[in-house]
């Protein structure tokens, strides 16, 4: 059914055209990184999981009310909220919010429309902060997206069925694989691996370093589960990498990383550890993708009980924001070990999306202050008021506080520590915000 009319509103340049098009299946709206380029209310039938509706693009919102161009494309916003049954109010997250979007959470809230607020361009770690920034809009739990990629999508499509329940999607996450990359140094046997794991000598392997150029996604189904696997190119140290193609290649692999659910980071058994292997475990852990270590070349280790004890010793040492990272030990040439694998990397996946009740949570922050309350900066006490989950994929902290920039990197550690311990989600990135706590509808 047709009968829902959406609008996608918002400042100028936030991606509203792009998400438009997305919805629209076709590129209907104009897009381009210049603010401005839509000035008309655009109309078109809209489609997500089984829901249609009607669309309706607008003009960014500007603060005018001459009679300039600017403020008859405000005039044309104004009577799209008015026309609208839903509204996606979208921001910038890897801008934050800004003066003009706290302007217009005044006006939507005004309007009493159903709004859902949609923080765009939150691919990566760049949009974290902005995602935690959207609870001050008063607007309730902020959708991240990425209206480009089309990430997020299934998360907006439940955020919808509360609105239009003639049509639910049957699942949250739709048919779209888990998105699983193999990564490590050159000749780590990532290719060997994936030959074995379809049982198919599906890529090129060899003892020579390199042989693996592109990123190759290969679709799998993995005992009733859809898996898109991602080969990379050996991973090396920047200043060792001086060939053109070879610097096209990591730049491939890097992007695999960033749009994977779940990132393999396959490890030499003669020689794990290395400093680029902790490199390229941090950079996974930055882009807040989960994380699996695969030990390969197992079978030439001497004593597997002290080595692989050793090795998860280190790893908590040596990657403490991966704390409890799942270790699979393996030889990808005889298949020894491969039946844990793929185990480990959907256990990641689901602590990966894991959501904690606000209730739960925030029973948990009045208990880490009373064993452990904030320590006093300049002779005051900082006191923790509330804490929201911002997202999934990976676990998203705010916590409200009067003084966010007072609190030490000692004490985020201590609850970021106390999160992983309590709900149970280790090995994966959590990433944990202050914000000052706000009254969103007090006048600004």
């Amino acid at each position: 059914m047709t009968d829902h009319i959406l609008a996608i509103v918002g400042r100028p340049n936030v991606g509203k055209s792009t998400l438009f098009n997305r919805l629209a299946g076709r590129k209907a709206a104009l897009v381009d990184d210049r603010p401005g380029v839509t000035r008309d209310r655009r109309e078109g039938e809209g489609r997500l999981g089984d829901m249609s509706f009607r669309l309706l693009d607008t003009a960014g919102f500007e603060d005018v009310t001459d009679d300039s161009l600017e403020a008859r494309m405000r005039h044309q916003t104004e009577i799209a909220i008015h026309d609208a049954d839903i509204c996606l109010f979208m921001i910038d997250a890897r801008a934050g919010v800004t003066p003009m979007d706290s302007q217009f959470a005044s006006l939507l809230r005004k309007s009493g429309k159903p709004v859902i607020l949609i923080a765009n361009k939150s691919e990566g770690s760049a949009g974290d902060g902005g995602i935690a920034d959207a609870h001050s809009l008063g607007l309730g739990e902020p959708v991240p997206l990425s209206a480009e990629h089309a990430e997020g999508m299934s998360d907006l499509a439940v955020r919808l069925q509360e609105f239009i329940p003639e049509a639910l999607p049957d699942d949250k996450d739709g048919d779209r694989p888990l998105h699983l990359a193999i990564v490590g140094r050159p000749n780590a046997g990532k290719s060997t691996l994936i030959n074995r794991l379809l049982d198919d000598d599906r890529l090129l392997t060899g003892p020579e370093a390199g042989i693996t150029r592109d990123s190759i996604a290969i679709d799998w189904n993995w005992q009733g589960n859809a898996v898109r696997l991602f080969d990379t190119a050996g991973l090396r140290r920047r200043a060792r990498v001086v060939d053109k193609l070879e610097k096209l290649s990591v730049t491939d692999a890097q992007r695999a990383i960033q749009f994977a659910d779940v990132v393999v980071v396959l490890l030499d058994a003669s020689n794990p550890f290395e400093k680029q292997d902790l490199h390229i475990a941090s950079l996974i852990a930055e882009e807040g993708r989960a994380v699996v270590l695969a030990v390969n070349k197992w079978d030439l280790v001497e004593d597997p009980s002290r080595t692989i004890q050793e090795l998860r010793e280190k790893a908590e040492r040596l990657l403490p924001q991966i704390k409890g990272v799942p270790f699979v030990a393996l030889s990808a040439l005889s298949g020894r070990g491969l039946e844990k694998l793929l185990p480990a990397v959907f256990k990641a996946h689901e602590v990966w999306n894991r959501r904690v009740p606000t209730g739960v949570l925030n029973r948990w922050l009045d208990e880490v202050q009373q064993r452990h309350p904030p320590p006093a900066v300049r002779g005051r006490r900082v006191r923790l008021r509330y804490a929201t989950q911002v997202k999934a994929r990976p676990p998203t902290f705010a916590v409200f506080t009067t003084r966010p920039t007072a609190l030490p990197k000692s004490y985020e550690r201590y609850l970021i520590n106390g999160l992983r311990e309590v709900f149970e989600m280790p090995g994966t990135p959590i990433r944990l915000f202050f914000r000052k706590r706000e009254n969103p509808y007090a006048d600004k």
